[in-house]
């Protein structure tokens, strides 16, 4: 977890190893009262749905989009960590 603070924005970015922590670190974000989440490219549309429904409907939820992420074999979160 690292915090970047500018005049402008302060940005959070937490790394994490898979959906189910993603949920557990949109929750902390949340209580803290962060108000939009963007996602990695890793994340496919049900890993996006599950982070949007963590969050709750006050917090926007985005995501960078591939179809299939370079960085994960060219394929989507979902394949690799929906469960």
């Amino acid at each position: 977890r690292a915090t970047v603070k500018t005049p402008a924005v302060e940005l959070t970015v937490v790394g994490v190893p898979d959906y189910a922590a993603a949920e557990r670190a949109t929750k902390t974000l949340v209580g803290e009262g962060i108000a939009a989440i963007e996602l990695c490219g890793g994340f496919g549309v049900a890993g996006t749905a599950r982070i949007a429904a963590a969050a709750g409907p006050n917090v926007a939820v985005g995501a960078v989009r591939f179809d299939g992420h370079p960085g994960l074999g060219g394929k989507s979160g979902d394949t690799i960590f929906a469960g």
